[in-house]
């Protein structure tokens, strides 16, 4: 990038150039600079960029802040190439994430693994069947592409997929609870990111919130009262981002799905993130799985696609026959449905746990969650004197021990142990402003790197960086933007 015109030269006072001194759009285009661009991007896009470029340069004029150089044709060219690689660059990037935060909401969550990256490629680039019976030759249901999947690692009669799990739960409550009464505990009525309230989703869905018991403790009995001849469904909601500890009683699916039997409503669960595997087998907290509120007795389970399960985002839907039929028949279905490229890569994703065996190296999302605290610690002593080199004189470094987060509202109390390189201001004075600049200098990095402050210090939490020359390639140029 070119830097702003200079009215000052040499410490003299520049010759001003006038709004008079600028060439006509169509002249610009016709500079040989200008011309080489239009033969690879076109005439429509330079003819945009010129304009905008005489347009500022018209009002730097007109402020009498705009040199004589300023209007020379080979500047004007140059910003010209610098407005066409601004306008053409994408607007999502990919960036470091050193924040400690593994599934990071703002940061795409989850990571796609290379086989689900694969088959991106290979699928969207041709025509596939996404509503085509290969079989039968005629039109087919894009969820069988990946209901026999999801029933055979779940357990689940059957299954049906939305764009999120917002709309999962949405779509569920408006199938089988509109018009009447649903049924939940009022310390279940969670609020998660984005002002998605469970109250609201309730009025959205047309469906009549029924609070029972209080918000820490719930019977079984608040239940049992709660439900007439108006209830549609019981639901009972993780509270997945968020804990209620001390004097607590809550009512299990188990103990619910006795209640609704006994009634005759059905019994939805709502999970949230979603694990679709034991995490306490891999020496991580403990999350609820579908396939245990399944075998509970739940009819309906929904939980996200890109959280704990490691795939993009998605909304899935399992549970017995009836009451998926029942949801997929809704005509909400249809705005909510996922489209090709997330249902191939969740298709993908799936196919993972069919080996087991193999899910902690092949899944990206398990294996960052499960990186050791001793392998961070190595590769953050191996990184030491190479970052010290690069933010040196201003700052120093070290390496620490931290505590990161699986993140996402997935369980908010729990710590992962993890390593940091902490970044500290020599001067004592001005720490505030000194790290504000340094973060800002990591994130305009090519591959922005992304951090935490805290502690008056700027951390690096390692555990999502597993390619070290990611970091170390960029360290010339931060060092270049520090001094």
């Amino acid at each position: 990038m070119h830097p702003p015109e200079e009215s000052v030269v040499n410490g003299s006072q520049a010759a001003k150039a006038s709004a008079k001194d600028l060439p006509s759009v169509d002249r610009l285009l016709k500079q040989p600079d200008v011309a080489a661009l239009i033969a690879e991007h076109g005439h429509t896009l330079l003819a945009r960029c010129c304009r905008e470029v005489i347009d500022r340069a018209r009002a730097a004029a007109l402020a009498g802040s705009l040199s004589v150089a300023g209007v020379q044709p080979g500047r004007l060219a140059a910003r010209v190439a610098d407005a066409v690689q601004t306008r053409l660059a994408p607007r999502m990037r990919a960036v470091l994430n050193l924040t400690g935060t593994v599934i990071h909401t703002n940061l795409g969550r989850a990571l796609l693994a290379e086989s689900a990256l694969d088959d991106l490629l290979r699928i969207m680039a041709c025509p596939n069947n996404l509503e085509y019976d290969l079989a039968a030759g005629g039109r087919g249901d894009r969820d069988s592409l990946i209901e026999e999947l999801v029933c055979d690692i779940t357990g689940a009669e059957a299954a049906t997929v939305v764009n999120n799990n917002a709309a999962a739960v949405l779509l569920t409550l408006a199938a089988l609870g509109r018009g009447r009464e649903v049924i939940v505990s009022r310390g279940e009525l969670v609020e998660i990111g984005g002002a998605f309230r469970m109250p609201d989703v309730m009025a959205a869905a047309g469906a009549t919130l029924v609070e029972v018991g209080t918000t820490n403790r719930t019977h079984p009995h608040d239940y049992e009262r709660a439900i007439t001849p108006g209830t549609a469904l019981l639901m009972k909601v993780h509270t997945s981002n968020y804990m209620v500890q001390g004097f607590t009683a809550a009512v299990d699916e188990a103990q619910l799905a006795e209640i609704a039997q006994r009634h005759g409503v059905p019994l939805a669960s709502d999970l949230g993130a979603g694990s679709l595997v034991d995490l306490a087998a891999y020496g991580l907290p403990r999350e609820p799985t579908p396939q245990e509120k399944l075998a509970a007795g739940c009819d309906v389970v929904t939980f996200s696609g890109d959280k704990l399960l490691g795939g993009p985002q998605a909304g899935l839907i399992v549970g017995r026959k009836q009451a998926i039929s029942t949801i997929r028949k809704f005509p909400m279905k249809r705005a909510l449905r996922l489209s090709k490229l997330p249902l191939a890569a969740l298709e993908a994703t799936l196919r993972l746990y069919l080996r087991p065996e193999r899910l902690a190296r092949d899944l990206p999302t398990l294996r960052l969650l499960t990186r050791s605290q001793e392998d961070i610690l190595s590769m953050a002593n191996r990184l030491l004197q190479d970052v010290q080199d690069a933010v040196a004189p201003r700052f120093i470094v070290d390496v620490q021990s931290t505590l990161g987060q699986i993140g996402s509202g997935s369980l908010p109390v729990e710590r992962l142990p993890s390593g940091a390189l902490a970044i500290s201001p020599v001067e004592k004075s001005g720490r505030g402003r000194a790290l504000d600049a340094l973060a800002d200098a990591l994130r305009e990095l090519p591959l922005p790197v992304i951090g935490r402050i805290a502690d008056d210090r700027l951390w690096l939490d390692l555990r999502c960086l597993e390619r070290a020359e990611l970091l170390t390639d960029q360290l010339p140029q931060l060092k270049e933007a520090l001094a």
